[in-house]
């Protein structure tokens, strides 16, 4: 399949058009997961619709770039605006996939192909992590294991780092693994060490404000804060004083409330969290758990370790450190965020991986010398 005589029959260029035109399609597909995976909903059924007024869109409506352009950014029946979004994740795909081809094309199409497997991932976790602090394990475990997988049958995406010649198969898996350890334990320590750093944060709210701990997330005015990003380990503490507090089957007037992951006390009272499937409280401050980075982070840089090998996983940490500081001090400055305001690092890891694929080797290469 991967014979580079059956590819050069064809001229390059036309292999560029058809990865252009593709990844636009994948773009289109991509929408569709950034959209339905935070949720919880499929992304099978039901087919495409407008998120406005539920309109089924028939395939002469849902070509990639050109429906949106056509109908000028507006739903074919209501006329209600579909986000700018849709087009840019489209025409980003395609542009990707594009640059993949350009890159190593002419050397590898087997590995061209696997990186925008792997740059898809990137746009898709990019978009969800910005916008649900998220990074889905249908992405991060499901790349763990893709990349595996593509190790094994694309030896090729493991090169020698001193002579960048091809590994054998059990060379590239070897590598793929090592990538795996090195990228998911080193962000892992990360964690950790920021843990004893910057183990509490507190949340002030407008006065009487609700809060509700459902069976998988915080509530809070404005976010959602999925419970593993609170307990991570087994003595993190949820603690806030509770003007009004519901349960399912009682109120109080008034409580001291800690949370952990085993109990929930409510002054003097003691409950297993097992047995408690909702509560609601009203309060104007809450000093919650936290982490400097997340576990979705943990297993998004041991994924791209399983595609590119641990020293992109050295190379995206660092990188995406810098471009994360810079962005953080920009809207800082521009008095767009707060210094306690949360940010998403996932698009910043892959932002890194994405210049290591299209140019990190080389830079490295000279940095090093």
């Amino acid at each position: 399949m991967f014979d580079p005589m059956i590819w050069a029959a064809v001229p390059f260029h036309f292999w560029s058009v058809v990865l252009l035109l593709f990844g636009s399609m994948v773009g289109s597909f991509l929408n569709v997961c950034i959209h339905r995976m935070p949720r919880g909903l499929s992304i099978v059924s039901p087919p495409s619709h407008c998120p406005h007024c539920g309109y089924s869109i028939p395939w002469y409506l849902n070509v990639p770039l050109v429906t949106w352009l056509w109908l000028r950014g507006k739903c074919a029946n209501c006329r209600a605006a579909i986000s700018a979004r849709y087009f840019l994740v489209e025409l980003l795909t395609g542009l990707l996939f594009f640059g993949a081809w350009l890159a190593v094309g002419q050397s590898s199409a087997a590995v061209a192909l696997v990186y925008c497997v792997l740059l898809a991932g990137f746009v898709a976790a990019t978009f969800i992590d910005f916008e649900h602090f998220i990074i889905p394990d249908e992405i991060t475990l499901g790349g763990i294991a893709v990349g595996f997988i593509c190790s094994a049958i694309v030896p090729a995406l493991h090169p020698d780092w001193l002579s960048w010649a091809t590994a054998s198969h059990a060379a590239a898996l070897k590598r793929s693994a090592l990538g795996m350890a090195v990228g998911g334990g080193v962000v892992y320590a990360i964690l950790r060490f920021g843990k004893l750093l910057f183990g509490r944060q507190t949340f002030e709210f407008e006065q009487s404000s609700r809060i509700v701990f459902t069976e998988t997330a915080l509530l809070l005015p404005g976010q959602e804060v999925p419970y593993e990003e609170i307990f991570y380990r087994r003595g993190d503490r949820v603690e806030f004083e509770a003007e009004k507090l519901e349960m399912v089957d009682r109120c109080y007037p008034t409580a001291l409330v800690c949370v952990s992951p085993t109990e929930l006390r409510l002054g003097d009272d003691v409950f297993k969290t097992e047995e408690v499937h909702h509560l609601e409280a009203v309060t104007n401050r809450i000093t919650l758990p936290r982490e400097a980075m997340g576990l979705g982070d943990v297993k998004f840089m041991a994924a791209i370790g399983a595609f590119l090998g641990w020293q992109a996983t050295l190379f995206s940490l660092m990188f995406s450190a810098v471009i994360g500081s810079i962005v953080g001090v920009t809207l800082i400055l521009l008095r767009k965020q707060e210094w306690s305001s949360r940010l998403p690092y996932g698009p910043y890891i892959a932002l890194a991986a994405v210049v290591w694929i299209f140019g990190g080797k080389q830079l490295t290469a000279w940095w090093l010398r």
